[in-house]
């Protein structure tokens, strides 16, 4: 009869334990995805921001050379991040791919210009840094024109501003809700265990000794749960950089040792708190008061 009782306790020993770390490692998971999403917001952003370009159309009359000094003087500025030189011919061929016949032999010649995609910096796209340059471009008397799409850059720069925001406020809210979690899952480990620990404190046992196996068994339990953490958000990580590799997730490499280890310390942290206040509370219960 003993015996079939300490497997049974032992059973829901392991399966306090079990659902700790499995508690541990979930909230940590999402808290980790979560940093992910905040450190590379900028990132994602500034990735989007690069593909808008600036398009400058040539007169017929500009010079090989005006348009190669033009080029050259785009590719060397501070604001630029990649130049693409654009002939009416290949211009032709595209738009003739593009509406699946080609429209010169209607017209029987092509109207369409000499072209430069000008793709800037993300710190320079905005509203007021590109209508400069598109200013300065359109003084050259070889350039016929300069295009680019306004309410868009408008629009990417206020929705990166609104989303960095109310991803912050989530994180606030989605951290709070961790610790909280977490807190609740040990709280029940330690209050299966309450009779243990009047026992101990009755036979004259220090709050200190009584509370150090505890805390030593929750700092391994999320020590543990922190681990599968990882694992998960390695694996997570792995599958969005091949699948967008432009991103560059893996290229800051000590900013995500220091995401890694910053849940791997709250695991501990959040663990060694809930069960210090959390043994403490049983410890300052009266014995008639376990039982409620």
């Amino acid at each position: 009869m003993s015996s079939s009782f300490e497997r049974y306790q032992k059973r829901r020993l392991i399966s306090s334990y079990f659902s700790v770390v499995i508690s541990i490692s979930l909230v940590l998971f999402l808290l980790g995805l979560l940093g992910l999403l905040v450190l590379n917001t900028k990132k994602v952003a500034d990735h989007f921001k690069e593909q808008i370009a600036l398009t400058i159309y040539l007169k017929d009359t500009a010079k090989e050379v005006e348009i190669n000094q033009l080029q050259k003087s785009l590719t060397l500025a501070e604001y630029t991040k990649s130049t693409n030189f654009v002939s009416k011919e290949e211009a032709a061929k595209a738009h003739s791919e593009e509406i699946g016949e080609d429209f010169m032999d209607f017209l029987g010649y092509n109207p369409l210009q000499n072209s430069i995609d000008v793709y800037f910096n993300a710190d320079y796209v905005s509203e007021v840094q590109i209508a400069e340059i598109s200013r300065d471009l359109t003084e050259k008397d070889f350039i016929d024109e300069v295009i680019y799409d306004k309410p868009l850059i408008a629009l990417l720069n206020d929705n990166v501003k609104r989303i960095s925001f109310w991803i912050l406020v989530v994180s606030g809210i989605f951290t709070f809700i961790a610790v909280l979690l977490i807190n609740s899952s040990i709280r029940l480990s330690v209050y299966s265990k309450r009779f243990t620990i009047k026992t101990m404190q009755m036979v004259g046992a220090t709050k200190g000794f009584i509370r150090r196996p505890f805390i030593w068994k929750s700092i391994k339990l999320g020590m543990i749960g922190a681990i599968l953490a990882l694992a998960g958000m390695a694996g997570v990580l792995y599958y969005i950089n091949k699948s967008f590799p432009e991103l560059e997730l893996l290229k800051n490499q000590v900013l995500l040792a220091g995401l890694f280890g910053a849940v791997f310390l709250t695991g501990i942290i959040i663990s060694w708190f809930s069960t210090f206040f959390a043994t403490q509370r049983f410890l300052n219960l009266k014995t008639d008061e376990l039982y409620y």
